[in-house]
């Protein structure tokens, strides 16, 4: 059976027991049509990048879906229809992540690296010469 992963938007004027009811009414769907939801995970209300259709912020659910294809143009049909959705997108994927995703791992800034020369990244803004000489 195709693997998907479903991730859909809600409005950010939504408590969490609506957002939880959104997510369980995609299960709902896809259970109903012989499909199977691996796992649920709500990452929260998070500001967007830019406005959409008056709002700010946004309520992101992610679920792994495992299910035929007609289940998911049903999936996005209904979510499509609801106007407590603002975006959703769903992609096919060669595998499903068993793991927590990248949105809920604490983000750890020892794993980036250490950044040489501070807030202009090193760089000497083309004067030829090296932070030390500056004065």
């Amino acid at each position: 059976m195709p693997l998907y992963e479903h991730v859909f938007l809600a409005r950010q004027d939504l408590s969490q027991a609506q957002v939880d009811t959104l997510a369980q009414n995609a299960t709902k769907i896809v259970e109903d049509n012989e499909g199977k939801v691996t796992k649920t995970e709500t990452w929260g209300l998070k500001s967007l990048a830019y406005k959409i259709q008056k709002n700010r912020k946004a309520h992101y659910v992610m679920l792994n879906i495992e299910a035929p294809p007609g289940v998911v143009a049903e999936l996005e049909r209904q979510t499509r229809v609801n106007e407590d959705v603002i975006r959703y997108l769903t992609i096919r994927v060669d595998e499903l992540e068993t793991e927590p995703s990248v949105q809920m791992r604490k983000s750890d800034r020892s794993d980036r690296g250490d950044r040489k020369g501070g807030r202009d990244g090193g760089r000497d803004g083309g004067r030829g010469r090296d932070r030390d000489e500056r004065n």
